[in-house]
């Protein structure tokens, strides 16, 4: 099994669907949609497995910043 989406077309598993992995087991950003900073956490996110988006993840310039981890 891939461990990552981008394991996952290098072996040519065009079907892969990553494992379920808890909100908890991972960190929400508060970094604005579109910056350098979320694409890189996006990045990152990507090659550890892990889903792209986090429920508490800031989704827009008006989400109150006092909300995040």
């Amino acid at each position: 099994m891939p461990r990552s989406i981008l394991t996952a077309i290098e072996e040519g598993c065009w079907d892969y669907e990553p494992n379920d992995v808890s909100q908890e087991e991972y960190h929400s950003t508060e970094a604005l949609p579109g910056s350098e900073e979320k694409l890189k956490l996006l990045a990152q996110r990507v090659c550890e497995g892990l889903p792209l988006w986090h429920p508490a993840d800031r989704q827009s310039v008006d989400d109150d910043e006092t909300a995040f981890d």
